[in-house]
């Protein structure tokens, strides 16, 4: 299975609103292909966001027909598009910056075609960045896990996240693969479930021994002693550690921190924003209001009633025991230690 695969002048990813039920590819040939399927979920997670964006803008080079003048305006529409389709994960701006700058490096060449072509291999460039970056999590965060542990996570923080492996779960697999006696506990994480149909399926498909539950069942988990740490994810971690990841991450944390569980997030160093202070600057998508009234095609509310859909919250750094980077662990103080790490790196 390969999230994300480029053929040359297109993009073929695994849908994953089908999941697990079906695996459905499907092909972009364009920059608003590529951003129809970001906005529909299709392609999700911010580091599997991050590559499928960078070659959003390589396919906007490369469907361009005109004049030199009229390219590099298309390509600021381009970027404009791209840049608007989902605002909380940072690995889709982080992404795109690289691209610009690619482009910038470029702007002098004659030939449009030698221009895209730096721009393909730039995107080539992010998505095997994100491989190697995902390894490197992995074996960081493999030696937080005990030889025998139970894990719990949410959402989806896997291959389907990425461009490979994962990054919670890659964590998860590398302590699996070293021999370690690994269970885990998967949230469904309504209301797209992306915990029950993906989570889980990556699991089950990996051979690694895993219990579905529903969101509201942790707390009763983490009391009667059944949670060893919490693995998760990341769409954005600001430069005092607080960090967004999708909505009930925070509701974990502080559940963890009652009973005393270390609490970690796995995230690459693209996903970590300086810029922003404190977790109360963090966009927070808002979604449909389809998707809380309906599940799989079928309505399970009234129309009329009011709803309430972030995509994501925050989880205040205080909450957070380490973040694990392909640089390393990084341990409070945040504010201090996630710039000493990007400063080193």
């Amino acid at each position: 299975m390969k999230t994300i695969e480029w053929l040359g002048r297109s993009l073929k990813v695994i849908d994953q609103t089908k999941l697990p039920a079906e695996e459905v590819y499907c092909e972009a040939k364009t920059h608003e292909e590529v951003a129809e399927l970001i906005e529909s979920m299709v392609v999700r997670g911010a580091p599997a966001i991050g590559a499928v964006v960078a070659y959003g803008y390589a396919l906007g080079a490369l469907e361009f027909q005109g004049s030199r003048e009229e390219f590099f305006a298309h390509l600021e529409n381009v970027q404009a598009r791209l840049k608007a389709t989902r605002p909380t994960a940072v690995n889709l701006s982080w992404a795109l910056r690289r691209m610009e700058d690619r482009l910038r490096e470029m702007r002098d060449a004659e030939d449009l075609e030698l221009i895209c072509a730096a721009l393909v291999d730039e995107a080539n460039a992010i998505a095997e960045d994100d491989r190697r970056m995902n390894k490197l999590i992995g074996e960081y965060g493999n030696t937080l896990v005990p030889e025998k542990a139970t894990i719990l996570t949410h959402c989806n923080a896997g291959a389907l996240a990425t461009v490979e492996y994962g990054t919670a779960l890659g964590v998860i697999r590398t302590a699996f693969e070293a021999g370690k006696t690994v269970h885990v506990y998967a949230t469904e994480t309504r209301p797209l479930l992306q915990g029950a149909r993906l989570t889980a399926w990556e699991l089950f498909k990996a051979g690694i021994p895993v219990t579905l539950i529903a969101d509201n069942m942790a707390g009763w988990l983490m009391q009667q002693d059944k949670i060893d740490l919490v693995i998760v994810g990341a769409d954005r971690v600001v430069a005092n550690g607080d960090t967004a990841n999708k909505i009930g991450t925070y509701s974990l944390a502080v559940l963890a921190h009652t009973h005393g569980i270390p609490f970690y997030v796995a995230a690459p160093t693209s996903t970590i924003d300086l810029k922003m202070r404190t977790g109360m600057e963090i966009p927070i998508e808002q979604r449909s209001d389809k998707e809380m009234r309906e599940l799989f095609g079928k309505q399970i509310t009234p129309a009329e009633i009011d709803v309430y859909n972030p995509a994501f919250d925050v989880t205040p750094a205080k909450y957070i025991t380490g973040i694990i980077t392909e640089n390393g662990i990084v341990a409070p103080p945040y504010a201090v230690n996630l710039l000493k790490m990007l400063v080193r790196s």
